[in-house]
Parts: C-alpha cells; structure tokens; sequence
C-alpha cells in the first residue's frame, strides 16, 4: 500500500447521514465503524455513532469521516483533519512523519496501539493543523 493523504472530517452526531450523503456524490465503498463496535465510548449513547468511516471512490478519492464524542470539544469550522494512512510497509516513512510533525506542535494522542489493532496517533502540527497518523496492522475479529 501506498501512504495516502486525505481530509478526516469530525461531526457532531450526523457523520453516517453526511458520509451517505457525500457517498451518493462521489459513488465507491463506504465503510463504517461505530464506537460500539470497538467499545470506544462509556456513553451508551454513543455505540451507534460513527467511529470511523471511509469512502473510496471509482475515481481514487479517499473521505474520511467520524462523529465527535460528547466528551471532545467540536468546534465547526475547526472540524477537518490531514490524516495520513499506510501499512506496515510504510511505518517508516509514517513514523518519520510524524516525528516531524510533533516537532514543536502537540501530540495529542501517542502514535501507539490502537484497539482496531493499527498503530494510531493525532497531533497538532506547530501551524495550528491537526493530523491522524495510522499505520494499519492484524485486523482483530469482530
């Protein structure tokens, strides 16, 4: 796999009705994953809400999208992020990446195991621009 480079963008309870809508757009294979599916929230309010999805499409776009949960801040306008994708292939270049980005920004989650069993991170760059950073691993069964 290739390192890819897309927007991630956060909602506030509505990411599965914006990442249908903008599936019905661009067309390609939408995947999506709630915080219950991984029991990545104590709310259970939130186990329906988007975790994480991914739309491909024919002509080689990559959208992210994900619900942010009632415990993070959600700023709109604030809520787009530069998320950079691999596998263990590309751990090096991604993890030089990511060196470089935290320098003199702010790591605000550690690039580290995450528990879809990827290695993830966020930071904020020193520009004030938010990144993800994952670098997919053994996929766990559901």
């Amino acid at each position: 796999m290739t390192t890819r480079l897309n927007p991630y963008i956060s909602f506030r309870d509505n990411a599965r009705d914006a990442i249908n809508f903008y599936e019905s757009v661009f067309g390609g294979e939408l995947t999506i994953s709630t915080f219950g599916d991984y029991q990545a929230s104590q709310d259970p309010a939130e186990a329906d809400k988007v975790m994480h999805s991914q739309l491909n499409t024919p002509g080689g776009l990559t959208l992210m999208a994900a619900d942010t949960p009632a415990g993070m801040d959600f700023n709109p306008g604030d809520n787009i992020s530069v998320s950079l994708s691999g596998d263990s292939a590309d751990e090096a270049e991604l993890r030089g990446y990511w060196d470089k980005l935290v320098d003199g920004g702010t790591v605000t989650m550690p690039l580290e195991s995450a528990p879809w069993g990827d290695v993830f991170g966020m930071c904020v760059d020193r520009f004030g621009i938010a990144w993800l950073v994952n670098i997919a691993g053994e996929q766990q069964e559901q």
